[in-house]
């Protein structure tokens, strides 16, 4: 029988009840942060996601977006069609697959992710200011790779 990951490491319950309700407390903060922030710019926090996930990947058909973005594919169609109503992108035909559309980002959807972008990097700035610089490339460091091992592990 394989040993239990308690016993191998003690320490690990407290620990990940600990990264928890930090990890908690981080999303809400950041969620209400985001609907603050974001949405004066006249785009929700799941639009501007997608802008950004479209802007990092390139041109992508609804499918990638609505798995990027852990939506369901309908789902991720409103937010396109907002985004398309809005002028922030544009359905393009695939040049390899005529029956596939791609969703690509508008020069004023590009505008508007780079004003969004730079705003909430001003905020990180001031927010890591009071920091060494190792604890902060530290911190960034082990964030990626938590976010990393969550979707290797989790996938969803």
């Amino acid at each position: 029988m394989p040993m239990n990951q308690d016993a191998k490491d003690p320490s690990l319950p407290e620990d990940a009840e600990e990264l928890h309700e930090a990890l908690t407390e981080l999303v809400r903060v950041y969620q209400f942060r985001d609907r603050q922030c974001i949405c004066c710019h006249d785009i929700s926090v799941t639009q501007c996601h997608a802008l950004d996930l479209l802007i990092r990947v390139g041109p992508s058909p609804l499918t990638r977006l609505a798995s990027d973005l852990y939506l369901d594919k309908s789902t991720a169609s409103r937010v396109a069609d907002t985004l398309e109503r809005k002028g922030y992108l544009k359905r393009k035909q695939d040049p390899n697959d005529r029956r596939s559309v791609r969703l690509e980002i508008t020069r004023k959807g590009r505008q508007l992710h780079q004003k969004i972008e730079q705003s909430l990097i001003e905020e990180k700035k001031s927010l890591l200011s009071d920091f060494d610089p190792e604890i902060r490339q530290a911190t960034t460091r082990l964030i990626a790779r938590l976010a990393r091992a969550a979707k290797d592990r989790f996938g969803c």
